[in-house]
């Protein structure tokens, strides 16, 4: 059974409830958009970014993919979707911070822990090995503490993630540069499925707390 008639009611009732709440809003959004925070999330479908942090249309612009990573900086010729983005909201859109917010039991980092797709052919499981090999020293490091089972193991390889994409944010010259001239914050975040919780990370200790109220 198909569900795209249950996605054409749903835009209906958006239509006719949040689209006419925010009508002045979208009137400006007609004119273009000024997004001053980049979101960087995971493509899982419980943890939606405009959702957990209950923003109004045109407040964050958002790439989400698979852990929520982002890759080093390269110049090699290829489809390069989320440096592409990343250059548009850093030098375009001018954003003043960018926000990776990483998530529990997230399936990209159960698979760069357990190595589980590792050898497999692209259209079965190879091209989520290949980019979640961006994560292959960060699962050396968690395994060799934690090993590859169990709760623990995987929190700590989802937090890992979220640091992986910070350093490789800072490996883009554009990024390192606003960032020297306080033009541009990072923020490393992980949000917990199961109980609800926000957590920041605190780039001193390396520690994630709880956001506070």
């Amino acid at each position: 059974m198909t569900r795209f008639p249950n996605l054409v009611d749903g835009y209906h009732r958006f239509r006719e409830g949040d689209w006419n709440k925010e009508r002045s809003r979208w009137d400006e959004l007609r004119e273009g958009q000024h997004a001053k925070v980049m979101v960087i999330a995971c493509s899982d479908s419980r943890v939606d970014p405009a959702q957990i942090f209950d923003v109004p249309p045109g407040e964050i612009f958002v790439v989400r993919n698979v852990a929520a990573l982002v890759p080093p900086f390269e110049t090699t010729p290829g489809r390069h979707g989320v440096s592409a983005a990343l250059e548009f909201a850093v030098q375009f859109l001018n954003v003043e911070e960018i926000v990776v917010m990483g998530h529990g039991l997230c399936g990209g980092c159960a698979a760069a822990l357990s190595k589980q797709m590792e050898g497999a052919e692209r259209g079965e499981g190879g091209f989520i090995a290949d980019w979640i090999s961006l994560l292959d020293e960060a699962q050396a490091e968690v395994a060799a503490k934690h090993g590859t089972q169990g709760r623990e193991a995987a929190r700590a390889m989802e937090m890992a993630a979220v640091k992986v994409s910070l350093a490789n944010l800072r490996s883009f010259p554009c990024v390192r540069e606003k960032e020297g001239e306080g033009n541009l914050t990072l923020h490393g975040s992980f949000f917990a499925i199961s109980d609800g919780l926000l957590h920041v990370l605190n780039e001193e200790s390396g520690d994630f707390v709880p956001a506070e109220a």
